[in-house]
């Protein structure tokens, strides 16, 4: 087996799995350090003793690459494949065969932890037809959200991306922060240019409840606005602790997503499980179409849509009003006239 394709594939199951980020990074990083060799230099490496010096290369990374290099399946990926689980149910795994793509996603251009081709060949690993990139916008400096100048040299790397890539539709996009008076921060120019516009609060999320409602209104009816992000920005489990939801009135919300074209998005993050059941059952009543999105921030974060996924069939939202089991230019037509 190939020891860099090995690396990779266990820190895409380890991210996939939750693992400590510090772990997933050890067999990326060492994946990085030893895929500018040939095979034949990288055993020559590993029998001289050089590669057990190389920076970058630990005991458990360096068993992984020798194992490969004698042909093998390393132990470390082989656990990882044996002990792999699903959440899908049998009318999960029917809605999974449905779903095309995933609108939600960041790499290290902001706060993911990775370049933006690995992203792709992760979503082309597990078979999507497109990928969104939504990066972060500027107000949230926390998340290196991009400025205006780097979004636009954004766009010319996801142009080039996408050309490159067979089978995949890399499409451009943001995740504009929904700012305190319900604008959208970025500029109306820059947001014209993009596919996709993912809206989300991510300050003051304990505004009470008309303030909230308000602001989010503000944005679902802006015309580039096309999905309403993590709508209660919840947490229920994770390493981030717990957090409770915003409140808002659900109704007039999720009334104005269905009237602006607005699809509600059913976040898969296991830590945030957003909206909760009883939100979807009132988007649904009031004929919203949602998004499943992993908002993921590594590669193997991609395979958590799964979650998602047997969320929205849980909770019977019928497969033609999820926007993300549509045909890519269907979903671009979509986006298009709404605004």
């Amino acid at each position: 087996m190939d020891a860099t394709d090995a690396l990779n594939e266990i820190a895409f199951r380890l991210e996939r799995d939750r693992a400590p980020q510090f772990k997933v990074q050890a067999f990326r990083r060492a994946a990085d350090t030893v895929g500018v060799w040939s095979p034949a230099e990288l055993r020559v490496r590993a029998g001289d003793g050089r590669l057990k010096a190389t920076k970058g290369i630990g005991a458990s990374t360096l068993e992984v690459i020798r194992q490969s290099l004698d042909g093998d399946v390393p132990d470390r990926l082989q656990k990882l494949r044996d002990a792999q689980t699903s959440p899908l149910s049998d009318a999960g795994r029917a809605l999974a065969e449905l779903v095309r793509g995933d609108l939600h996603s960041h790499s290290d251009w902001s706060d993911g932890t990775t370049r933006i081709p690995l992203m792709v060949d992760a979503a082309v690993s597990l078979g999507r037809e497109y990928l969104a990139l939504t990066d972060h916008s500027p107000h949230l400096t926390v998340a290196h959200g991009l400025t205006a100048e780097r979004l636009t040299e954004q766009l010319d790397v996801v142009a080039g991306l996408d050309e490159a890539t067979d089978g995949l539709r890399l499409l451009s996009g943001i995740e504009v922060d929904i700012l305190d008076d319900g604008a959208l921060d970025q500029t109306p120019e820059l947001l014209d240019r993009l596919d996709v516009v993912v809206a989300s609060i991510h300050s003051h999320l304990r505004a009470d409840r008309r303030t909230m409602t308000e602001r989010m209104l503000g944005a679902i009816t802006d015309r580039h606005t096309s999905i309403l992000g993590h709508c209660t920005g919840r947490l229920v489990e994770g390493s981030r602790g717990t957090r409770p939801p915003s409140e808002f009135d659900a109704e007039r919300v999720f009334a104005a997503c269905a009237e602006n074209g607005v699809a509600v998005e059913i976040n898969a993050r296991p830590e945030r499980q957003d909206p909760p059941d009883e939100l979807i059952a009132v988007a649904l009543a009031a004929g919203c179409f949602f998004s499943i999105d992993s908002d993921a921030h590594a590669p193997g974060q991609l395979g958590l849509l799964d979650y998602g996924i047997e969320r929205a069939a849980q909770n019977q939202v019928p497969a033609e009003r999820i926007i993300t089991t549509w045909p890519v230019e269907q979903l671009l037509e979509w986006v298009r006239s709404n605004r």
